[in-house]
């Protein structure tokens, strides 16, 4: 399959509207949250006023001309977050494309933005149930606190 990972343009911020939806995971057999779910601002703040902040950091997977997978960081203060110079990512690909290597290739691609751009370290939540995990251990990252669901995750950058 035929894709590239490029930094996003101003003009597609939009499309992380898109991406945080596709980030929740959803165990099998559950029925998808309605999408207004994303206007909550525990989900908010992931993209409102993505770009404008120094910190905003996205990299997108564009097959053929159609953006189908991002990864952003920000600093926030958001479920995986553990400080303020820490920034936290989100990951998510439109499910055709999951399971393909677009998504390791997206998160490998970051943490090596993050690095050059003198980050320590990164930080992440994610569902224990969720098959990304692994991904996410493969490429170093530590579970740092967990409850009986969701587990915080942290990668040294150094």
């Amino acid at each position: 399959m035929y894709y590239q990972i490029r930094p996003i343009q101003p003009a597609e911020i939009p499309v992380l509207s898109d991406f945080l939806y596709e980030a929740i995971f959803i165990p099998e057999g559950v029925e998808a949250p309605p999408r207004s779910i994303i206007d909550h601002e525990s989900l908010r703040i992931y993209i409102r006023d993505f770009g404008q902040y120094p910190d905003d950091r996205c990299l997108v997977a564009e097959s053929y001309g159609r953006i189908v997978g991002a990864i952003w960081s920000r600093i926030m203060n958001d479920y995986g977050h553990i400080d303020d110079e820490t920034p936290s990512i989100a990951i998510s690909l439109y499910k055709e494309y999951r399971n393909k290597g677009i998504g390791s290739q997206l998160l490998r691609q970051m943490l090596d933005l993050l690095r050059k751009d003198g980050y320590k370290s990164v930080s992440l939540s994610v569902q224990k149930a969720n098959y990304a995990i692994r991904m996410y251990q493969k490429a170093g990252f530590q579970i740092l606190s967990q409850d009986a669901e969701e587990a915080i995750m942290l990668c040294p950058l150094k």
